[in-house]
């Protein structure tokens, strides 16, 4: 099967996984192909590698969870951004204090409703 045309979009995309609440974002460059007998079909890459389309059955990297909800790009940025902003500071821990305490750059796991408590109509 000889391939004869392809081009290139660009695509993001949000998802909120509807089991453990987790939120996530993606690019993707996605390739539309045709072949020589006119068939067309599309490659989706994420991150340099190939990947199965996000909008046929995408899963959870937190729980493997499969019942996702798929948003536009922006919408998990957007509500980690109004909860970083929203956060009182913490105080220095000292030694001894705090063990149970995440260790910094680990990131916050993000519940359903807080990713989606902004966008609702009131």
């Amino acid at each position: 099967m000889s391939e004869i045309a392809a081009t290139t979009a660009h695509e993001a995309y949000a998802f909120a996984c509807m089991r453990c609440g987790h939120g996530w974002e993606q690019a993707y460059e996605i390739e539309h192909h045709v072949d020589g007998s006119d068939n067309a079909f599309v490659i989706y890459k994420a991150d340099g590698e190939r990947v199965p389309s996000p909008l046929s059955r995408p899963s959870c990297a937190n729980c493997g969870g499969h019942v996702i909800r798929i948003m536009r790009a922006g919408r998990v940025s957007t509500v980690q951004q109004l909860l970083h902003n929203s956060r009182p500071a913490r105080p220095a821990v000292q030694d001894g204090e705090g063990a149970d305490a995440a260790p910094a750059g680990t990131g916050h796991h993000w519940h359903l409703s807080d990713l989606l408590h902004p966008f609702h109509r009131r």
